[in-house]
Protein backbone atom coordinates (compact mmCIF):
# COMPACT_ATOMS: atom_id res chain seq x y z
CA UNK A 1 0.00 0.00 0.00
CA UNK A 2 0.86 3.67 0.05
CA UNK A 3 1.98 3.58 3.67
CA UNK A 4 5.31 2.38 2.24
CA UNK A 5 7.21 4.82 0.02
CA UNK A 6 7.83 2.69 -3.09
CA UNK A 7 9.95 5.41 -4.69
CA UNK A 8 12.22 6.56 -1.86
CA UNK A 9 11.89 3.97 0.88
CA UNK A 10 10.64 4.30 4.45
CA UNK A 11 7.20 4.16 6.02
CA UNK A 12 4.63 6.83 6.73
CA UNK A 13 3.24 7.11 10.22
CA UNK A 14 -0.16 5.53 9.59
CA UNK A 15 -2.84 4.93 6.96
CA UNK A 16 -6.14 6.79 6.83
CA UNK A 17 -8.21 4.17 4.99
CA UNK A 18 -9.19 0.55 5.49
CA UNK A 19 -7.05 -0.64 2.54
CA UNK A 20 -3.86 0.99 3.83
CA UNK A 21 -3.70 2.72 0.46
CA UNK A 22 -3.63 6.38 1.58
CA UNK A 23 -1.11 7.28 4.27
CA UNK A 24 -0.76 10.27 6.50
CA UNK A 25 2.49 11.16 4.79
CA UNK A 26 4.45 12.09 7.91
CA UNK A 27 7.52 9.88 8.41
CA UNK A 28 8.78 9.25 11.94
CA UNK A 29 12.24 8.00 12.91
CA UNK A 30 10.84 5.59 15.49
CA UNK A 31 8.63 3.91 12.88
CA UNK A 32 11.65 3.31 10.66
CA UNK A 33 13.57 1.90 13.61
CA UNK A 34 10.88 -0.50 14.79
CA UNK A 35 9.93 -1.66 11.30
CA UNK A 36 13.57 -2.20 10.33
CA UNK A 37 13.87 -4.52 13.32
CA UNK A 38 10.78 -6.53 12.39
CA UNK A 39 11.64 -6.82 8.70
CA UNK A 40 15.25 -7.84 9.38
CA UNK A 41 14.03 -10.64 11.63
CA UNK A 42 11.48 -11.69 9.02
CA UNK A 43 14.03 -11.56 6.20
CA UNK A 44 16.09 -14.23 7.97
CA UNK A 45 13.29 -16.36 9.40
CA UNK A 46 11.37 -16.51 6.10
CA UNK A 47 14.43 -16.23 3.83
CA UNK A 48 12.65 -13.37 2.06
CA UNK A 49 14.34 -11.11 -0.48
CA UNK A 50 11.24 -8.90 -0.32
CA UNK A 51 11.84 -8.19 3.34
CA UNK A 52 15.56 -7.69 2.80
CA UNK A 53 14.78 -5.10 0.14
CA UNK A 54 12.48 -3.24 2.53
CA UNK A 55 15.26 -3.19 5.15
CA UNK A 56 17.75 -1.81 2.66
CA UNK A 57 15.34 0.90 1.53
CA UNK A 58 14.45 1.91 5.10
CA UNK A 59 18.13 2.38 5.92
CA UNK A 60 18.77 4.19 2.64
CA UNK A 61 15.96 6.62 3.48
CA UNK A 62 17.07 7.24 7.07
CA UNK A 63 20.75 7.73 6.22
CA UNK A 64 19.97 9.90 3.20
CA UNK A 65 17.21 12.12 4.58
CA UNK A 66 17.19 11.90 8.39
CA UNK A 67 20.88 11.89 9.30
CA UNK A 68 22.88 14.79 10.68
CA UNK A 69 26.41 15.21 9.32
CA UNK A 70 27.82 14.18 12.70
CA UNK A 71 25.78 10.99 12.90
CA UNK A 72 22.63 11.88 14.82
CA UNK A 73 19.22 11.00 13.39
CA UNK A 74 16.50 13.63 12.99
CA UNK A 75 13.02 13.00 14.35
CA UNK A 76 10.61 13.26 11.43
CA UNK A 77 9.52 14.67 8.10
CA UNK A 78 6.16 16.43 7.91
CA UNK A 79 3.22 15.30 5.78
CA UNK A 80 2.82 18.65 4.00
CA UNK A 81 5.04 20.20 1.36
CA UNK A 82 4.88 23.20 -0.97
CA UNK A 83 3.76 23.02 -4.59
CA UNK A 84 5.30 25.09 -7.40
CA UNK A 85 3.10 28.04 -6.41
CA UNK A 86 4.18 27.99 -2.77
CA UNK A 87 0.95 26.46 -1.46
CA UNK A 88 1.15 23.70 1.12
CA UNK A 89 -0.56 20.37 0.44
CA UNK A 90 -0.55 17.09 2.30
CA UNK A 91 1.40 14.48 0.36
CA UNK A 92 2.32 16.79 -2.53
CA UNK A 93 5.96 15.66 -2.46
CA UNK A 94 4.98 12.02 -2.97
CA UNK A 95 2.15 11.96 -5.54
CA UNK A 96 2.16 12.14 -9.34
CA UNK A 97 -0.32 12.64 -12.14
CA UNK A 98 0.03 10.62 -15.35
CA UNK A 99 0.98 13.83 -17.20
CA UNK A 100 3.83 14.47 -14.77
CA UNK A 101 5.16 10.98 -15.42
CA UNK A 102 4.81 11.36 -19.20
CA UNK A 103 7.19 14.32 -19.06
CA UNK A 104 10.04 12.29 -17.57
CA UNK A 105 9.51 8.78 -18.97
CA UNK A 106 9.62 7.30 -22.44
CA UNK A 107 6.43 5.82 -23.88
CA UNK A 108 7.47 2.27 -22.99
CA UNK A 109 8.57 3.32 -19.50
CA UNK A 110 5.32 5.19 -18.95
CA UNK A 111 3.27 2.11 -19.83
CA UNK A 112 5.35 -0.04 -17.48
CA UNK A 113 5.02 2.53 -14.67
CA UNK A 114 1.23 2.67 -15.04
CA UNK A 115 0.96 -1.07 -14.54
CA UNK A 116 3.67 -1.60 -11.94
CA UNK A 117 2.77 1.35 -9.68
CA UNK A 118 -0.99 1.15 -10.37
CA UNK A 119 -1.19 4.66 -11.83
CA UNK A 120 -4.52 5.83 -13.28
CA UNK A 121 -5.89 8.97 -14.92
CA UNK A 122 -8.41 9.44 -12.11
CA UNK A 123 -5.79 8.87 -9.41
CA UNK A 124 -6.13 7.39 -5.95
CA UNK A 125 -5.51 10.56 -3.90
CA UNK A 126 -7.08 13.92 -4.72
CA UNK A 127 -6.75 13.37 -8.48
CA UNK A 128 -3.14 12.26 -8.32
CA UNK A 129 -1.47 8.92 -7.63
CA UNK A 130 0.30 7.44 -4.67
CA UNK A 131 2.58 4.76 -6.20
CA UNK A 132 1.47 1.44 -4.71
CA UNK A 133 1.69 -2.32 -5.13
CA UNK A 134 -1.66 -3.15 -3.54
CA UNK A 135 -2.85 -5.63 -6.15
CA UNK A 136 0.51 -7.44 -6.14
CA UNK A 137 -0.07 -8.59 -2.56
CA UNK A 138 3.33 -7.48 -1.37
CA UNK A 139 5.51 -8.59 -4.29
CA UNK A 140 8.10 -5.80 -4.36
CA UNK A 141 10.59 -7.39 -6.74
CA UNK A 142 11.61 -4.83 -9.37
CA UNK A 143 12.74 -5.94 -12.81
CA UNK A 144 15.73 -3.90 -14.06
CA UNK A 145 13.53 -1.76 -16.30
CA UNK A 146 11.31 -0.86 -13.33
CA UNK A 147 14.33 0.10 -11.23
CA UNK A 148 15.40 2.53 -13.97
CA UNK A 149 11.90 4.03 -13.89
CA UNK A 150 11.94 4.28 -10.09
CA UNK A 151 15.23 6.16 -10.19
CA UNK A 152 13.87 8.61 -12.76
CA UNK A 153 10.76 9.28 -10.68
CA UNK A 154 12.91 9.61 -7.55
CA UNK A 155 15.20 12.14 -9.24
CA UNK A 156 12.23 14.18 -10.45
CA UNK A 157 10.62 14.06 -7.02
CA UNK A 158 13.77 15.42 -5.41
CA UNK A 159 13.42 18.61 -7.47
CA UNK A 160 10.30 19.45 -5.45
CA UNK A 161 10.15 21.25 -2.12
CA UNK A 162 10.84 18.64 0.54
CA UNK A 163 8.49 18.22 3.49
CA UNK A 164 9.41 20.21 6.59
CA UNK A 165 12.14 18.47 8.60
CA UNK A 166 11.92 18.13 12.37
CA UNK A 167 15.65 18.32 13.06
CA UNK A 168 15.55 17.49 16.76
CA UNK A 169 17.76 14.56 17.72
CA UNK A 170 15.95 12.61 20.46
CA UNK A 171 18.01 10.24 22.59
CA UNK A 172 15.27 7.60 22.82
CA UNK A 173 14.54 7.38 19.11
CA UNK A 174 18.22 7.52 18.13
CA UNK A 175 19.16 4.69 20.46
CA UNK A 176 16.17 2.75 19.13
CA UNK A 177 17.43 3.28 15.58
CA UNK A 178 20.92 2.16 16.52
CA UNK A 179 19.62 -1.07 18.04
CA UNK A 180 17.76 -1.82 14.82
CA UNK A 181 20.78 -0.99 12.66
CA UNK A 182 22.93 -3.29 14.78
CA UNK A 183 20.50 -6.18 14.56
CA UNK A 184 19.91 -5.72 10.83
CA UNK A 185 23.64 -5.38 10.19
CA UNK A 186 24.29 -8.72 11.85
CA UNK A 187 21.44 -10.61 10.24
CA UNK A 188 21.82 -9.23 6.71
CA UNK A 189 25.62 -8.94 6.59
CA UNK A 190 25.76 -5.16 6.25
CA UNK A 191 28.82 -3.97 8.20
CA UNK A 192 28.21 -0.43 6.93
CA UNK A 193 25.01 -0.35 8.98
CA UNK A 194 27.01 -1.24 12.10
CA UNK A 195 29.25 1.73 11.33
CA UNK A 196 26.20 4.01 11.13
CA UNK A 197 25.08 2.70 14.53
CA UNK A 198 28.48 3.19 16.16
CA UNK A 199 28.78 6.71 14.75
CA UNK A 200 25.32 7.44 16.15
CA UNK A 201 26.17 6.05 19.58
CA UNK A 202 29.40 8.06 19.64
CA UNK A 203 27.35 11.15 18.76
CA UNK A 204 24.90 10.47 21.59
CA UNK A 205 27.66 9.89 24.12
CA UNK A 206 29.48 13.04 23.04
CA UNK A 207 26.53 15.42 22.61
CA UNK A 208 23.71 14.22 24.89
CA UNK A 209 25.80 13.33 27.94
CA UNK A 210 26.52 16.57 29.79
CA UNK A 211 28.86 16.90 32.76
CA UNK A 212 27.75 19.17 35.59
CA UNK A 213 30.44 21.79 36.21
CA UNK A 214 29.75 21.82 39.96
CA UNK A 215 29.33 18.16 40.84
CA UNK A 216 31.41 16.71 38.03
CA UNK A 217 28.67 14.12 37.46
CA UNK A 218 27.38 13.39 33.98
CA UNK A 219 23.68 13.59 33.23
CA UNK A 220 21.92 12.59 30.05
CA UNK A 221 19.77 14.99 28.05
CA UNK A 222 16.73 14.05 25.97
CA UNK A 223 16.95 16.42 22.99
CA UNK A 224 19.65 17.98 20.80
CA UNK A 225 19.36 20.58 18.06
CA UNK A 226 22.23 22.04 16.10
CA UNK A 227 21.01 25.64 16.46
CA UNK A 228 19.80 25.19 20.04
CA UNK A 229 21.20 27.24 22.91
CA UNK A 230 22.36 25.00 24.46
CA UNK A 231 22.28 22.26 21.84
CA UNK A 232 21.49 19.52 24.36
CA UNK A 233 18.40 20.28 26.44
CA UNK A 234 15.84 18.76 28.76
CA UNK A 235 16.80 16.10 31.29
CA UNK A 236 16.49 12.60 29.91
CA UNK A 237 13.49 10.42 30.72
CA UNK A 238 13.68 6.78 31.76
CA UNK A 239 12.88 5.71 28.19
CA UNK A 240 15.96 7.53 26.91
CA UNK A 241 18.32 5.71 29.24
CA UNK A 242 16.59 2.36 28.80
CA UNK A 243 17.14 2.47 25.04
CA UNK A 244 20.73 3.67 25.54
CA UNK A 245 21.49 0.64 27.72
CA UNK A 246 20.07 -1.59 25.00
CA UNK A 247 22.01 0.16 22.21
CA UNK A 248 25.35 0.27 24.00
CA UNK A 249 25.09 -3.35 25.12
CA UNK A 250 24.29 -4.60 21.63
CA UNK A 251 27.02 -2.43 20.12
CA UNK A 252 29.52 -3.98 22.53
CA UNK A 253 28.38 -7.43 21.43
CA UNK A 254 28.46 -6.68 17.71
CA UNK A 255 31.65 -4.60 17.54
CA UNK A 256 33.72 -6.57 20.03
CA UNK A 257 34.70 -3.29 21.72
CA UNK A 258 34.66 -3.45 25.51
CA UNK A 259 34.19 0.33 25.85
CA UNK A 260 30.54 -0.02 24.85
CA UNK A 261 29.86 -2.59 27.55
CA UNK A 262 31.43 -0.18 30.06
CA UNK A 263 29.24 2.64 28.79
CA UNK A 264 26.15 0.43 28.97
CA UNK A 265 26.98 -0.27 32.62
CA UNK A 266 27.45 3.46 33.26
CA UNK A 267 24.03 4.29 31.83
CA UNK A 268 22.37 1.34 33.59
CA UNK A 269 23.75 2.57 36.92
CA UNK A 270 22.30 6.03 36.35
CA UNK A 271 18.98 4.57 35.21
CA UNK A 272 18.56 2.39 38.29
CA UNK A 273 19.92 5.01 40.70
CA UNK A 274 17.95 8.03 39.48
CA UNK A 275 14.66 6.58 38.20
CA UNK A 276 14.00 3.49 40.30
CA UNK A 277 10.95 3.14 42.57
CA UNK A 278 12.54 1.73 45.72
CA UNK A 279 9.15 0.93 47.28
CA UNK A 280 7.29 -0.84 44.49
CA UNK A 281 9.85 -1.55 41.79
CA UNK A 282 9.92 -0.33 38.22
CA UNK A 283 11.07 2.93 36.74
CA UNK A 284 9.53 6.34 37.16
CA UNK A 285 9.38 8.45 34.01
CA UNK A 286 11.46 11.31 35.43
CA UNK A 287 14.56 11.27 37.60
CA UNK A 288 14.46 11.69 41.36
CA UNK A 289 16.45 14.94 41.31
CA UNK A 290 14.22 16.74 38.78
CA UNK A 291 11.11 18.83 39.35
CA UNK A 292 8.35 16.56 40.62
CA UNK A 293 4.66 16.58 39.80
CA UNK A 294 1.96 15.66 42.30
CA UNK A 295 2.18 12.06 41.11
CA UNK A 296 5.31 10.39 39.74
CA UNK A 297 4.17 8.46 36.71
CA UNK A 298 5.54 5.28 35.20
CA UNK A 299 5.65 4.48 31.50
CA UNK A 300 4.08 1.01 31.41
CA UNK A 301 2.18 0.38 28.16
CA UNK A 302 3.81 -0.63 24.89
CA UNK A 303 2.12 1.74 22.46
CA UNK A 304 3.56 3.37 19.34
CA UNK A 305 6.95 2.88 20.97
CA UNK A 306 7.99 0.33 23.61
CA UNK A 307 7.56 1.52 27.18
CA UNK A 308 10.50 2.58 29.31
CA UNK A 309 9.93 -0.31 31.69
CA UNK A 310 9.65 -3.05 29.07
CA UNK A 311 12.72 -1.74 27.25
CA UNK A 312 14.65 -1.57 30.51
CA UNK A 313 13.60 -5.09 31.46
CA UNK A 314 15.05 -6.49 28.23
CA UNK A 315 18.14 -4.27 28.24
CA UNK A 316 19.02 -4.89 31.90
CA UNK A 317 18.42 -8.62 31.51
CA UNK A 318 20.75 -8.80 28.51
CA UNK A 319 23.41 -6.61 30.13
CA UNK A 320 23.27 -8.66 33.32
CA UNK A 321 23.61 -11.88 31.33
CA UNK A 322 26.53 -10.53 29.30
CA UNK A 323 28.48 -9.21 32.28
CA UNK A 324 27.40 -11.68 34.96
CA UNK A 325 26.28 -8.77 37.13
CA UNK A 326 23.19 -10.19 38.82
CA UNK A 327 22.18 -6.75 40.08
CA UNK A 328 20.97 -5.86 36.59
CA UNK A 329 19.05 -9.10 36.07
CA UNK A 330 17.43 -8.60 39.47
CA UNK A 331 16.22 -5.17 38.40
CA UNK A 332 14.77 -6.77 35.25
CA UNK A 333 13.02 -9.41 37.37
CA UNK A 334 11.59 -6.71 39.62
CA UNK A 335 10.08 -4.95 36.59
CA UNK A 336 8.45 -8.20 35.48
CA UNK A 337 6.96 -8.73 38.94
CA UNK A 338 5.49 -5.23 38.79
CA UNK A 339 3.50 -6.26 35.70
CA UNK A 340 2.36 -9.67 36.96
CA UNK A 341 -1.23 -8.70 37.74
CA UNK A 342 -1.96 -6.58 34.69
CA UNK A 343 -0.32 -8.33 31.73
CA UNK A 344 -2.65 -11.33 31.71
CA UNK A 345 -5.70 -9.05 31.50
CA UNK A 346 -4.43 -7.12 28.45
CA UNK A 347 -1.46 -8.92 26.88
CA UNK A 348 -1.73 -6.96 23.62
CA UNK A 349 -0.76 -3.81 25.53
CA UNK A 350 2.54 -5.35 26.62
CA UNK A 351 4.04 -6.88 23.49
CA UNK A 352 7.58 -5.75 24.17
CA UNK A 353 7.43 -6.78 27.81
CA UNK A 354 6.34 -10.28 26.78
CA UNK A 355 9.61 -10.54 24.88
CA UNK A 356 11.40 -10.31 28.22
CA UNK A 357 9.02 -12.88 29.70
CA UNK A 358 9.98 -15.16 26.82
CA UNK A 359 13.67 -14.60 27.55
CA UNK A 360 13.14 -15.61 31.17
CA UNK A 361 11.07 -18.69 30.36
CA UNK A 362 13.20 -19.89 27.46
CA UNK A 363 16.49 -19.31 29.20
CA UNK A 364 19.39 -17.38 27.77
CA UNK A 365 22.30 -18.53 25.65
CA UNK A 366 25.76 -17.06 26.11
CA UNK A 367 28.21 -17.37 23.22
CA UNK A 368 31.90 -16.55 23.60
CA UNK A 369 34.38 -16.51 20.72
CA UNK A 370 38.02 -16.18 21.73
CA UNK A 371 41.01 -15.25 19.62
CA UNK A 372 40.87 -14.35 15.94
CA UNK A 373 38.00 -16.48 14.62
CA UNK A 374 35.89 -14.12 12.48
CA UNK A 375 34.11 -17.01 10.74
CA UNK A 376 32.73 -18.17 14.09
CA UNK A 377 31.65 -14.64 15.04
CA UNK A 378 29.90 -14.17 11.70
CA UNK A 379 28.12 -17.50 12.09
CA UNK A 380 26.53 -16.30 15.34
CA UNK A 381 25.63 -12.91 13.89
CA UNK A 382 23.80 -14.34 10.88
CA UNK A 383 21.42 -16.41 13.02
CA UNK A 384 18.33 -14.90 14.59
CA UNK A 385 18.90 -15.79 18.24
CA UNK A 386 16.65 -13.54 20.35
CA UNK A 387 17.71 -15.16 23.63
CA UNK A 388 21.48 -15.07 22.97
CA UNK A 389 24.25 -12.68 23.96
CA UNK A 390 27.64 -12.64 22.23
CA UNK A 391 31.09 -11.87 23.63
CA UNK A 392 34.11 -11.60 21.34
CA UNK A 393 37.00 -9.25 20.68
CA UNK A 394 38.15 -7.20 23.67
CA UNK A 395 37.52 -8.99 27.00
CA UNK A 396 35.59 -7.25 29.78
CA UNK A 397 34.78 -8.20 33.34
CA UNK A 398 32.47 -11.19 33.01
CA UNK A 399 32.50 -14.87 33.96
CA UNK A 400 32.10 -15.57 30.26
CA UNK A 401 35.76 -14.70 29.70
CA UNK A 402 37.28 -16.69 32.55
CA UNK A 403 39.55 -19.66 31.80
CA UNK A 404 38.98 -19.50 28.06
CA UNK A 405 41.53 -20.80 25.58
CA UNK A 406 42.06 -18.63 22.49
CA UNK A 407 40.72 -19.69 19.12
CA UNK A 408 37.48 -21.37 20.17
CA UNK A 409 33.76 -20.75 20.50
CA UNK A 410 31.90 -21.64 23.68
CA UNK A 411 28.12 -22.00 23.87
CA UNK A 412 26.86 -21.66 27.42
CA UNK A 413 23.58 -21.72 29.30
CA UNK A 414 23.62 -20.02 32.69
CA UNK A 415 27.43 -19.93 32.32
CA UNK A 416 27.65 -23.73 32.05
CA UNK A 417 29.49 -24.22 28.75
CA UNK A 418 29.86 -27.05 26.32
CA UNK A 419 33.18 -28.31 25.00
CA UNK A 420 35.23 -25.81 22.99
CA UNK A 421 34.02 -25.53 19.39
CA UNK A 422 36.40 -25.22 16.48
CA UNK A 423 34.28 -25.35 13.31
CA UNK A 424 31.33 -23.48 11.86
CA UNK A 425 29.35 -26.71 11.54
CA UNK A 426 29.85 -27.55 15.21
CA UNK A 427 28.73 -24.06 16.16
CA UNK A 428 25.59 -24.34 14.03
CA UNK A 429 24.75 -27.64 15.70
CA UNK A 430 25.31 -26.23 19.18
CA UNK A 431 23.02 -23.27 18.48
CA UNK A 432 20.29 -25.26 16.74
Amino acid sequence: GGIYDHIGGGFSRYSVDEKWLVPHFEKMLYDQALLLRVYSHAAVVFESENYRQICEEIVDYVVRDLRDLEGGFFSAEDADSLDQHGHSHEGHFYVFSPDELREILSKDQFDIALEYYEISESGNFEGKNIPTRLSSRGDLKRPPEVEVIRQKIFAERNKRHRPLLDDKVLTEWNAMMSVSLIEASNLLNRPDWLEFAETNCEFLYRELRVEDSLSGLAKWMRSWQRDGKPKARHRALACDLAHLVDAFTRLGESSGKAIWVSRAIEVAEQLTNDYWDVNNGGLFTVATDTEQLIVRQKDLLDNATPSANSTAAIALHRLGTLTGNQKFTQYADSILRLFTRIVAASPSAFGNLLHCVYLKQKGGIEVVVTGDRPELVETVKRLWLPTAVLAFGQPFDSPLWRDRRPGFAYVCRDYACNSPITTVQQLHEALA
